[in-house]
This record gives structure tokens, C-alpha cells and sequence, in this order.
């Protein structure tokens, strides 16, 4: 539900802020007031293209900022969490339009392309009336409509799931048929590939314990030559250090008995030398242990040439090479048994088209009950609004095609006539724009159950049309507020009476400059502008008592 609506420096629009409420809201004023500026300020938002004259004169920017309550509304939820905008059940859309004609959407507060902002908008606002804003013309939503009004949901999610199993099997028999032109030279491929990589050990242990061999054995001479000058420094040498160690400890062992303070120390340095013989035990049998073997050295220099060589020609590093030999085994072993899968896929196939055209053909059956019921209900709407001789039709049709989509095999499009005799067309077609805003009127009351979005707009669809036929319309409106929430600009008395709350639209205008504010009204304002509305300027007893009663009537209906 549309919650907040803040316009900044849009056309004669200073600074507007309003508040919304569930039901139906009608906007009423003088014509040129402005009414139709906010819901051109609402299509903006919600990512209409900015017109060069959509900046207020002498302001850098417009802006405009809508706020959404969409705790209701899991499919809408759904979209924000996959696009990651998703900001716990209220959404907040902002669009800033500068002087330049620069502009940038946002939704909550992250900054989006006008693309996400048109898709969002499809699912919160529908504006009825000679707007680009409207979704009735498209195909998918009139499928929408039908499906929504049928209960269609469980099947279209069964469709939806089958639809995608026969595209995965069909990829993959494909792939078995065709993906190569000559299967035994891949297969021969496939074995000569995993057998070379099959001859290295390309486990992360395997990888660094060869390296560390290579390293060893690369530097055989020089570890020798350093443990060899160790031995002399600590051992073998005239003042090696055991030697000094030695003569210490004998100097030590003679001072004893003069001061035993001496024994710590002496104690010490025993360990120091006990330290030192274990160390020279292990350099000697390090010494002993380096393998001075090239031909070994050349071995493992090989090995890693080529690891480094099939690293190269698989585009991996040569710790990826394990992943690269697993995913080949597997390719390999889905070729040696490609006839055995193909015949597999291929009874996968015939069941899951069973299966599918199974559901296809139930949701038909249930699209053309719901399009004969709903076709019925419109046509019978369209009378009331003084359409008479008006139709409306449903037509479920299988698709040329035949090919399966996610949503069925059928296609469904929206068919109208405006005067008895006449053929039966599309409506952008057939309706002029009075005539299209009464048929969506129609619609939206017939199918109001069961249709998703939650805000509809209704832009003057109460054109070409007054007396009886215009409090039709209010009522129907009204009763659309019961399942909606509704926006209606409006110039009838009988309409406005109708609604729950109540806008009207002001245009001031000073020395050099012209603004546009709304007012919400109370119960007496609003019976003086409905009076307004009947009688003009001066208002009097009579027409204020008939606006009074006009508000009344429609409260306990």
C-alpha cells in the first residue's frame, strides 16, 4: 500500500508532502490545479521518463520520495531480496531529477537503473487512464488477470517446475546427441588427459611434498657444506666449542670447593654441553642423509615442469589440477555410458512432456471457465457505465507454437467491442481513452479478489460520462477500496462522494510564481467541496444539503 508521497521542485510543485490510507482516496480541484501533476510525480518515481519541463523553474533538482508498506506482498518481498534492496517490509522509492535532465533512482537508498524501478512499480501502483503507466495492455498480465481469478497458482507452479526439468533434460540429451561432432575422439581424448594427469600426485600433500624434495635436492651441495662448517665450529676444530665448553667446565669443577656458589653455574654449563653434543649428533646425521643424486634432482625438476605444462594448457593453477582431473573422470565417464544415459533421458522426457501437457491442458480447462465468468462479469460492468452495447471478451487460445513455457500453452488476450454489431478487437485497438479507462474500471471490479497489485489509480475515469451512470462508477469504486487501495482524480460530485478520504488540489498563484498544494479534508470541508462541485461558486442552502446527503448516502451504503 502507498504509505508517504514527499515531492520536491516538481512542475508547480514546491514542496508537497502527503499521507495515504487504505480504501478509496479521491483527489478533487479546479481544472489545471495540478491533480494529475502528483500522479505524474507517482510515474516518476516509480520510473517514468522525466519530461524537460519535470524540474521546477529556478530549481536545481526535482525530487520525489514514495514509501510502501509491502508486508503483504511475498511476491513483491521475494524481488527485493533477490535484487539484495530488501529493507524489513517497507520500501522506499526515490527518484531525483536534475535541472540538467541527469536523473538517478534509488530503492531503499541503494541506487537502481529505472528498469528496476519499472519492474518494482509493476507490482505496487497501476495507473488507469491515458497513461504509459499501464499494465493492462500487456499480454502477461491479462494472463495474469485469468490466472489469478481461476486460482490458477498451484498449477502454474507445477508448469513452471516441469517447464524448467524439460529444459535441463533436453540441454543435456543435446549435449549427448551433439555437443561433439566426433564422440570416440573425445572419449580417446578424455582417457589420454586424465591418464597424464593421473600420473602425478596432485593432492595439496602430494604438491608440497614434492616441492620440498625439489628443494632439498636443489640445494644438496650447499646444506652439506653448511653442516660440514657447523661440525668444525661446534666439534671438530682446535677451539671448537665443545672444547671450550670442556676446559670451562674442568676450570669450574676445580673452584668448587672454594665457592659452591659456583655449582648453578656449573650445572648449567653441563647441559650446555649435553645440548651441544645432541646437536652435533643430528648435524652428522643430517650430513649423512643429504643425497647428492642429479639424476633424482632431474626427476623431480620433470615432475614439476610438468605439473607447470598441464597447469598451462588446462588455463588453471596447479593447485586446481585435482578439480580439473575430477570434472574430466567425469565427463569421461558420462561418454563411456552416453548410450545408456541418452535412452534414459530420453524416457525422462516423454514423462515429464506427459506430465506437462497433463497440467497444460488443466489449466486451459480452468483458464476458460474463469474467462467465460469474468467475460460475463465485465461485459455486465460495462453496462453500468453507460457503455451499452459494449462486450468484453476472454479468448484462450492454444499457442502456434506449441512449445511449452513456464506458464502453459496457451495465449490469452483481452477482446472488446464499444457498440453492439461491431467485430471484436484487442483493446488499445478498439477503446478510445475515455472508454479504456471505464473498461480497466470494469475489470479491476470484476476480477478485485483476486488481482495482486495493491494500489490502483484511476486517472478521470469517470470521462465523457455524469448523472446516474457517474455515482455507478463512485460505487464502484468505493467497492474496489474494499479488496484496494484507490486514487481517483475526479470532477464529479457523484464520484467524490463516494470515497473514504478525501484530497483537494489547490493552485496558488503570487506575483511571479505558481505552486500547486493539496489539503486533506475533514466531513464539513468536504461537503462544501462536493457542493462545489454540484453548484459552482455560490453555494447554496440547497446544494450544500444535496452535497451533505450525497456524503451520507454513500457512508451507509
Amino acid at each position: 500500500m502507498l504509505n508517504h508521497l514527499h515531492v520536491r521542485d516538481f512542475a508547480i510543485v514546491d514542496e508537497l508532502t502527503l499521507e495515504f490510507d487504505a480504501g478509496m482516496t479521491t483527489l478533487t480541484g479546479e481544472t489545471g490545479a495540478g491533480k494529475s501533476i502528483l500522479l505524474d510525480a507517482l510515474g516518476l518515481a516509480l520510473g517514468d521518463r522525466a519530461a524537460a519541463d519535470t524540474v521546477r523553474p529556478g530549481a536545481e533538482r526535482a525530487e520525489i520520495t514514495v514509501t510502501f508498506s509491502i508486508d503483504t506482498l511475498p511476491a513483491c518481498q521475494a524481488w527485493l531480496q533477490t535484487q539484495e534492496l530488501d529493507d524489513d517490509g517497507e520500501c522506499m522509492v526515490r527518484r531525483v531529477v536534475q535541472a540538467s535532465g541527469r536523473s538517478r533512482g534509488f530503492i531503499n537508498g541503494r541506487p537502481v537503473p529505472l528498469q528496476q524501478l519499472r519492474e518494482l512499480g509493476e507490482q505496487l501502483v497501476d495507473i488507469h487512464g491515458q497513461h504509459e503507466h499501464q499494465s493492462l495492455m500487456r499480454r502477461d498480465i491479462q494472463r495474469s488477470i485469468v490466472d489469478d481469478h481461476a486460482g490458477n497458482d498451484d498449477l502454474l507452479g507445477d508448469a513452471a517446475r516441469l517447464h524448467q526439468a524439460l529444459a535441463d533434460c533436453q540441454t543435456e540429451m543435446e549435449t549427448l546427441r551433439g555437443g561433439f561432432e566426433d564422440q570416440d575422439a573425445r572419449r580417446d581424448l578424455l582417457r589420454y588427459q586424465t591418464s597424464e594427469l593421473e600420473e602425478l600426485d596432485l593432492s595439496a600433500e602430494g604438491l608440497e611434498a614434492l616441492n620440498a624434495e625439489h628443494r632439498r635436492l636443489a640445494n644438496a651441495g650447499t646444506l652439506a657444506e653448511t653442516s660440514q662448517r657447523l661440525l668444525q665450529m661446534l666439534y671438530e676444530d682446535e677451539h671448537a666449542a665443545q672444547s671450550i665448553i670442556g676446559q670451562g667446565l674442568r676450570e669450574l669443577e676445580e673452584s668448587l670447593d672454594k665457592d659452591p656458589a659456583l655449582a648453578d653455574v656449573h650445572e648449567q654449563l653441563s647441559g650446555a654441553q649435553a645440548h651441544l653434543e645432541e646437536a652435533v649428533s643430528g648435524l652428522r646425521h643430517h650430513l649423512d642423509s643429504i643425497d647428492l643424486d642429479p639424476a633424482r634432482l632431474e626427476d623431480v625438476e620433470q615432475r614439476i615442469s610438468n605439473l607447470s605444462d598441464l597447469a598451462r594448457k588446462h588455463h588453471v593453477r596447479e593447485d586446481e589440477l585435482a578439480d580439473v582431473y575430477q570434472r574430466l573422470c567425469g565427463e569421461l565417464e558420462a561418454l563411456e555410458h552416453s548410450d545408456e544415459r541418452l535412452e534414459e533421458l530420453q524416457q525422462q522426457h516423454q514423462r515429464l512432456t506427459r506430465e506437462y501437457q497433463d497440467v497444460a491442458e488443466r489449466l486451459r480447462e480452468r483458464r476458460r471457465n474463469a474467462a467465460t465468468a469474468l467475460s460475463e462479469s465485465v461485459t455486465a460492468q460495462l453496462a453500468e457505465l453507460s457503455m451499452a452495447g459494449a462486450a468484453f471478451r476472454i479468448d484462450v487460445t492454444p499457442r502456434e507454437s506449441g512449445q511449452p513455457t513456464p506458464h502453459g500453452l496457451d495465449d490469452i488476450s483481452f477482446q472488446v467491442r464499444t457498440n453492439a454489431g461491431q467485430p471484436f478487437g484487442p483493446l488499445n485497438r478498439i477503446a478510445s481513452g475515455g472508454e479504456l479507462s471505464r473498461l480497466s474500471l470494469a475489470i479491476q471490479v470484476a476480477a478485485a479478489g483476486t488481482t495482486h497489485i495493491p494500489t490502483l489509480i484511476f486517472d478521470e475515469a469517470d470521462a465523457g460520462i455524469g448523472g446516474g451512470v457517474a455515482e455507478v462508477v463512485g460505487r464502484q469504486l468505493r467497492r474496489l477500496g474494499e479488496y484496494h487501495q484507490v486514487l481517483c482524480v475526479t470532477h464529479l460530485p457523484q464520484v467524490a462522494s463516494q470515497a473514504h478520504h478525501h484530497l483537494q488540489v489547490h493552485k496558488r498563484t503570487e506575483a511571479d510564481s505558481t505552486a500547486t498544494t493539496v489539503q486533506p479534508l475533514d466531513r464539513e470541508q468536504r461537503v462544501q467541496e462536493v457542493a462545489r462541485m454540484l453548484g459552482g461558486v455560490e453555494l447554496t442552502d440547497a446544494t450544500m444539503e444535496h452535497a451533505a446527503e450525497m456524503l451520507q448516502r454513500a457512508e451507509s451504503a
